[in-house]
């Protein structure tokens, strides 16, 4: 078994795409809402969970609608077109209502924006695992969320280079301090990110033959099906009609919960950097966005190591030692009461946690389908990391607000160590790797 890495990183243009949006999203929304709007941080994470609402109501729906979808492209890919096009036509207005100071415009385009992602966000994640064998998974996923942390350093390196600071005026809003808030122009870091979305779409298409992968790949499982040991072809056997057992269902929902735990610490983060390190530890847009690039950039040092080590070590152990990594380094963030240079080496170790908990926490979940419900598999996976994304940034908003900011890292903290112990119970969508048979195929390279 060898994995195809160039087919795999086309395949993740379309994730690459997707995390673009969302580190865009994240980094630039909230500001948008605080400094031109002035929205409180309670109701700007209501708004911030938006996207999260509608993912949990229509990934799963797309999901299961992309699992019986049969075109001439594909399952997946005809969501992907449909979705890009509609996301890179409304993401551009956003700017436009910011400038002019349009909250109910804004708003209502931003729900569109959030719905036509909703839409294809499954069945872009859904192609790998269709044209990926479940042994190689875990490689492949870390060569997906390479291409996706790839889209987030764009974000993050261009921030700097395509916002014009100040070029909105002074908003109506006052700081607490008693000054008047200049609002920056984002219309080019829209437009750069819209056109990383065209580009990549558009590559995928091009080479990517979804049909023929996805055929060769449920062939070559199959002969792998029926070479697995009695008990596992019996749990097999019980997946392929639908029904789980008790044991398996048991850790399929102590999977999902991990997710969800895991994602409402590492997003309550995420979704409120730049206002913490604006309003608490005291830097701006830019020296933010460094700082979560720092992590991003560690993460993607990390995908293929992390993908690799996990087929030695198990998925479970290293997303074990992630979590514990992960807890520990929002713990020793909440100690600094402003910016220290320590926090770029803390979030390079967030970064490497992260790597070592996203590589193997999706590819768990699909261990335990069947190649024809993929898309709905996925499905839970996002109504579960959605739904925990859709409370954490109102209920890490309600602390920032109304008990201060110095809460963030502690919630984050407290969140990721629970799902330890979640994912601790599990017993199943582990990998069970076999030995390579010699050095060279233990690199696993290949290009067919």
């Amino acid at each position: 078994m060898k994995m195809n890495y160039k087919r795999t990183l086309l395949v993740g243009l379309a994730f690459m795409t997707i995390s673009a949006f969302w580190q865009l999203y994240d980094n630039v929304v909230p500001l948008i809402l605080k400094k031109t709007f002035g929205i409180g941080d309670t109701w700007t994470g209501a708004v911030m969970a938006m996207d999260n609402v509608l993912a949990v109501l229509l990934m799963p729906l797309f999901g299961r609608i992309s699992d019986r979808c049969h075109t001439r492209l594909g399952k997946r890919i005809p969501f992907i077109v449909g979705g890009t096009a509609a996301a890179v036509i409304l993401m551009n207005l956003l700017p436009v209502m910011d400038k002019k100071l349009l909250l109910t415009p804004f708003i209502i385009v931003l729900g569109m924006l959030l719905i036509a992602m909703s839409t294809y966000r499954s069945p872009a994640v859904a192609l790998m695992p269709d044209v990926t064998i479940k042994p190689l998974r875990s490689k492949a996923n870390a060569i997906i969320n390479l291409m996706g942390a790839l889209g987030g350093v764009f974000v993050l390196a261009t921030t700097g280079l395509l916002v014009r600071k100040g070029a909105n005026g002074v908003s109506t809003m006052v700081s607490e301090t008693g000054e008047a808030i200049l609002r920056d122009d984002y219309t080019f870091l829209y437009l750069a990110v819209s056109l990383l979305m065209v580009i990549g779409v558009t590559v995928l298409v091009l080479t990517i033959r979804e049909n023929k992968l996805a055929k060769e790949a449920a062939e070559e499982q199959a002969k792998l099906d029926a070479l697995a040991a009695p008990e596992e072809a019996q749990s097999k056997a019980a997946s392929a009609d639908g029904k789980l057992d008790k044991a398996t269902m048991r850790s399929l929902v102590l999977i999902l919960l991990s997710v969800s735990f895991w994602f409402m610490g590492y997003n309550a983060v995420t979704s409120a950097f730049t206002r913490y390190m604006e309003f608490y530890w005291g830097y701006e847009l830019a020296s933010s966005s460094l700082l979560m690039m720092v992590a991003t950039v560690a993460a993607v040092i990390s995908y293929l190591p992390v993908g690799i080590i996990s087929s030695k070590i198990g998925r479970k152990r290293m997303i074990q030692m992630g979590v514990i990594l992960l807890a520990a380094s929002f713990g020793v963030a909440g100690l600094f009461k402003s910016f220290h240079p320590a926090a770029y080496v803390i979030f390079c170790l967030v970064g490497v946690a992260w790597a070592m908990i996203n590589v193997n926490s999706y590819p768990m979940v699909v261990e335990i389908s069947k190649s024809g419900d993929v898309g709905k598999y996925t499905g839970y996976y996002y109504t579960f990391s959605m739904a925990a994304q859709v409370l954490t940034p109102i209920l890490s908003g309600y602390l920032l607000e109304h008990v201060g900011y110095y809460t963030l890292m502690p919630y984050a903290c407290v969140m990721v160590l629970i799902s330890f112990v979640t994912i601790s119970l599990t017993r199943h969508g582990d990998n069970k790797p076999e030995p390579p048979k010699s050095t060279l195929e233990a690199f696993d390279v290949g290009d067919d």
